[in-house]
């Protein structure tokens, strides 16, 4: 999903840049700009949810992580 908001925003500036008119170049553009927002945060958010632990331990998995060891993989 990430990638086509990506290829979605480069679409809107390239057409933000070959408008001949002020309306639609200022209407591409700030659809670009959103699109660029957008499409950072979705890529940050994978970056993060790739390296996040599961939400929830159980009572042994934790009994583990204090005592240093690592959780089991499931």
């Amino acid at each position: 999903m990430r990638w086509l908001m990506l290829t979605g925003t480069v679409l809107a500036f390239v057409l933000c840049f070959t408008r001949h008119s002020g309306g639609a170049m200022a209407i591409w553009l700030l659809i670009g700009l959103f699109g660029l927002l957008a499409t950072g945060l979705a890529f940050a958010q994978a970056r993060i949810a790739s390296g996040a632990r599961d939400e929830s331990l159980s009572d042994y998995e934790l009994k583990r992580l204090r005592e240093g060891k690592p959780p089991l993989e499931r």
